[in-house]
């Protein structure tokens, strides 16, 4: 167990718990902590903004990051509520492994997912996770986010297949694409043999939640089953978008 770690963690929730700032000395005395590491751990708290000085007496509290956070967790929960009963009735419609997937920074993560009853399925995990611009789920996330988040993709991007997408200019062309189709589509750009269709998932105050969206073996994604397939993932989308309170333009 990291113990320094576990300070940090405990003088947040005394924060927390705090109905006003608090001094170095009063810290450490409820913690049991000496006071320069207490000072310490506020620093290294202040540094990423989870904690600031009042200057007026020299004592601590917290910062918005902590709430900012917790929404953040919590929006995501609430994805993983909701989209049930649509994943898995995407699944049976499609007869493929349907994932739920949310960002966090340069990645997509995968947080449910519903097995094909093909017999030849692409392999994932929940918790798994890929590269934002080769995944179908991944691009459909960022064609709905602004140009400073794809700007700061730029210096990632890296070559998985012969068919990931490695210059800025041709992947906002892609994304445009996505953006006017209302779906997106992996063509082998992530794993050479496995394609994928998804499209995002918006919440109630209209920003991107996650991505919906199928992947197998290249073999079954041909032109007419991808448009088949884009769909039902569609469908699925918008389903869960509307649980969520999503009321914007489709």
């Amino acid at each position: 167990m990291d113990k320094t770690l576990l300070k940090g963690l405990t003088l947040i929730e005394t924060l927390a718990h705090s109905d006003e700032s608090r001094g170095v000395s009063s810290l450490a005395r409820e913690l049991q902590l000496s006071k320069s590491n207490v000072h310490r751990i506020l620093l290294t708290l202040q540094s990423r903004n989870y904690v600031r000085r009042v200057d007026l007496n020299s004592t601590y509290e917290l910062t918005q990051k902590i709430w900012e956070l917790g929404s953040l967790v919590r929006g995501r929960l609430s994805l993983l509520k909701v989209s049930g009963p649509f994943i898995q009735r995407l699944s049976a419609e499609t007869q493929e492994s349907v994932h739920l997937s949310i960002r966090d920074g340069s990645e997509v993560v995968y947080i449910d997912k519903v097995e094909g009853t093909q017999p030849i399925a692409a392999y994932t995990r929940i918790g798994g996770r890929a590269p934002l611009y080769c995944v179908a789920t991944g691009k459909a996330m960022l064609a709905n986010l602004n140009d400073e988040t794809l700007e700061t993709l730029v210096p990632t991007l890296t070559a998985y297949t012969e068919h990931t997408i490695l210059d800025y200019a041709g992947l906002r062309e892609e994304l445009a694409r996505v953006r006017e189709a209302g779906f997106a589509v992996n063509r082998g750009e992530w794993r050479a043999d496995v394609f994928g269709v998804a499209a995002p998932v918006f919440d109630g105050s209209g920003k991107v939640a996650g991505a919906v969206g199928i992947s197998g073996p290249s073999s079954r994604y041909k032109a007419r089953q991808i448009k088949m397939f884009a769909a039902h993932v569609q469908v699925a989308a918008k389903d869960i978008s509307d649980v969520m309170g999503y009321r914007g333009a489709r």
